[in-house]
């Protein structure tokens, strides 16, 4: 009888968490950046990650630039090279790694490191990606959020007074952090000297006394 029931439960049981473990597996495979939210003006590091779906390597990825973010600069990745399109103020549209080699393989991921500069207005910043396959396929990450190839986005946010990177202020503080700490090791340092200060004192007192005593003698 518990044989027939465990049998049952292991066929509504095991598809079940086949199947959940196989939709965890293609919803994490996205082409992702992070971080998810950042702060306005701010000069963010962004991250994308591109992992491979398919049995063929992944060989180009083009990112455009959400509306109101500025890319700055890009962090070289070896086996790669970088490009950018621009429009007529200097401003960078789209950019593309492209492998020199054989790409991302089927299992793996890569990942590739920018710089950008946020808009000053709150806003959802959404990346768009395109993912070039070997096999002459292209993956459009560029649907809503919950579609089959959604783009990934980016959460900006109205930043306090701190969120600024003013690094004068930051600099200031640190001097006036070491100038406290420098403060504290001298006192430590005073106090920890005094008791050996103390006694050898107290010896070469010791000393002149058996001297005197001995001259008496």
């Amino acid at each position: 009888m518990m044989k027939k029931i465990m049998k049952k439960v292991s066929k509504l049981f095991l598809p079940t968490v086949l199947g959940l473990f196989l939709f965890s597996t293609v919803a994490s495979a996205h082409v992702t950046v992070v971080p998810k939210t950042s702060t306005t003006g701010a000069w963010e590091t962004y991250t994308v990650k591109v992992p491979v779906e398919k049995d063929a390597p992944t060989t180009k990825v083009t990112i455009k630039a959400p509306t109101g973010v500025e890319i700055k600069s890009y962090q070289p990745v070896p086996g790669w090279k970088y490009s950018d399109e621009k429009d007529a103020n200097g401003i960078i549209k789209s950019f593309t790694f492209e492998a020199t080699g054989e790409g991302i393989l089927p299992g793996q991921f890569q990942q590739f490191t920018f710089v950008g500069k946020n808009p000053e207005n709150a806003t959802k910043a959404a990346w768009d990606a395109f993912q070039y396959y070997k096999d002459g396929s292209v993956v459009e990450w560029t649907k809503e959020e919950g579609a089959d190839t959604p783009h990934s986005i980016t959460d900006i946010v109205a930043g306090t007074a701190t969120d600024g990177h003013d690094d004068k202020d930051k600099t200031e503080t640190k001097k006036e952090e070491a100038k406290t700490e420098v403060a504290k090791t001298t006192a430590t340092d005073k106090s920890n000297s005094l008791p050996m200060i103390l006694s050898i004192v107290a010896v070469v007192l010791s000393l002149i006394a058996l001297v005197i005593v001995f001259r008496k003698k």
